[in-house]
């Protein structure tokens, strides 16, 4: 059976950077084909494909987690956080406040705190290896897609983009 809409797709795949550093792995992946759970550029080059076929999808920045933005970049008083604050950590409110994206804290120094609103790869061009491991009808089973059972993992996700700021008020 080909990969085409309302198939489900087991894909075995690693990310790459532009200068070939593996970023991620993930065997065994299953999304529902033609919905937009994975990236645009990526659905459309395993369209028609078989199991056993391999593809290389290179995405540039926009194509993925999209340019990086400076003006997503914040700093608070390590003050703001009452209740300890950690490099990593995210935020989507901070005393009362609703940030209009997904804050990353990447500093702390001299009691201030460095938050990053864009994803980890925004401005980065990723290349992705791709193996279709098998391809099925969805019928019953696309329920199973988007549940705790079958996750897209994130560095595939269109949702975990960041908010365009155009869209902020």
């Amino acid at each position: 059976m080909q990969v085409a809409r309302d198939t489900l797709v087991t894909i075995a795949v690693k990310m790459y950077d532009l200068q070939k550093n593996l970023l991620e792995t993930a065997d065994d992946l299953v999304y529902l084909h033609g919905h937009g759970d994975i990236f645009p550029v990526i659905e459309k080059a395993l369209e028609g494909k078989n199991p056993g076929d391999t593809v290389s999808v290179q995405l540039e920045p926009e194509e993925a987690f999209g340019d990086y933005d400076e003006t997503a970049l914040m700093i608070r008083p390590e003050t703001d956080f009452p209740g300890g604050v950690e490099v990593g950590l995210r935020y989507t409110e901070i005393r009362g406040e609703t940030l209009d994206r997904p804050y990353r804290v990447t500093d702390i120094a001299d009691g201030v705190v460095v938050l990053d609103g864009n994803h980890p790869l925004a401005g980065i061009g990723l290349k992705f290896d791709i193996k279709v491991v098998n391809v099925e009808p969805a019928g019953d089973a696309s329920q199973a897609v988007g549940n705790d059972d079958v996750v897209v993992p994130s560095f595939l996700q269109v949702t975990d983009k960041p908010v365009d700021p155009i869209d902020i008020d």
